[in-house]
């Protein structure tokens, strides 16, 4: 019987302030689906800083005939052989390189006219403007200066350049973009606070009569409590249920299929399902257990029992 009436106090609850109760299930529902796309983001950025930092390189760009002329790291002419193999013998005693790569002028210009074919620069590039260089792959990407600060400068070098730095701006930015997500999440869930503790301190004095009465006649503070916590409760598991079906689809239609974002850009190692499902019960228990919280204290204030 306790249960029945605590269920069907929840029902008149919802339904008397259904205005109020469709607004604080939308606010949970946006600031839970910011807060599990934040949390995917953040899995997706360490997933890809994974997946490219172990395919990046070092590159040793050696000095040719063009730029000996106008570059002052090339001031003493093209790289000769001697010079060439003294650089490769170095890197293969390094500790911290892992496979050394030669590329030649040719190589260098098949891959130019690959990448840059359609370009109107691309019909003025002849091969001997290319230049040679050595790509390194380290055993661990931190280690860059130690390649640098061996080889800058060096007599047929004329330039080191790390492709990790290039990534590093990408992520930074999706860094950035991950804290502005979760600033308006942390805004978007403030606002549904605040509306489920007006939306219980409303219901609570639309039903002070009937809260008297049951206190006359003995009913307990929990007894008289639980029906306008589990109406908060409800209402924000509604909105966490809309949340984690928002992540689920975009998971499905837009990632794996319909748009499929996974096989259109390959360059990207997406989050699976595995990072998805482990995100939901997170949502849920946040969705219950904020409004239940937020509808105890403030039926502390509003609801003297």
């Amino acid at each position: 019987m306790r249960a029945q009436f605590v269920l069907s106090e929840i029902g008149v609850g919802l339904r008397r302030n259904l205005t109020m109760t469709f607004a604080v299930i939308v606010s949970v529902a946006l600031s839970l689906a910011l807060f599990g796309g934040s949390l995917l983001l953040s899995d997706q950025v360490t997933k890809m800083k994974g997946y490219w930092y172990d395919k990046v390189n070092v590159s040793i760009f050696l000095c040719n005939k063009s730029n000996a002329e106008s570059d002052a790291n090339c001031a003493k002419g093209a790289v000769t052989e001697d010079q060439k193999k003294a650089i490769l013998a170095d890197l293969q005693k390094m500790s911290v390189v892992e496979k050394v790569t030669y590329e030649s002028q040719d190589e260098a210009y098949k891959h130019y006219k690959e990448q840059f074919g359609n370009s109107p620069l691309a019909s003025s590039i002849t091969p001997d403007q290319m230049q040679e260089s050595y790509r390194i792959k380290l055993k661990n990407p931190e280690q860059y200066q130690v390649i640098a600060s061996a080889f800058n400068g060096r007599d047929g070098v004329q330039t080191v350049q790390d492709q990790k730095s290039i990534l590093d701006n990408l992520f930074t930015l999706l860094g950035y973009l991950n804290w502005a997500a979760r600033g308006v999440m942390a805004v978007m869930l403030t606002v549904a606070t605040l509306l489920i503790v007006n939306t219980v301190r409303v219901s609570a004095f639309s039903r002070r009569r009937e809260t008297g009465i049951m206190r006359l006649v003995g009913a307990s503070g929990f007894y008289i409590q639980a029906p306008f916590i589990m109406e908060a409760a409800v209402s924000g598991l509604i909105g966490g249920l809309l949340a984690s079906s928002f992540l689920v689809t975009v998971q499905y239609f837009v990632i794996d299929n319909g748009v499929a974002l996974s096989s259109k850009l390959q360059l990207i190692n997406f989050v699976g399902w595995d990072a998805v499902l482990t995100k939901l019960p997170l949502i849920l228990a946040a969705s219950f257990l904020i409004p239940a919280l937020a509808g105890f204290l403030a039926l502390r204030k509003y609801l003297k029992v």
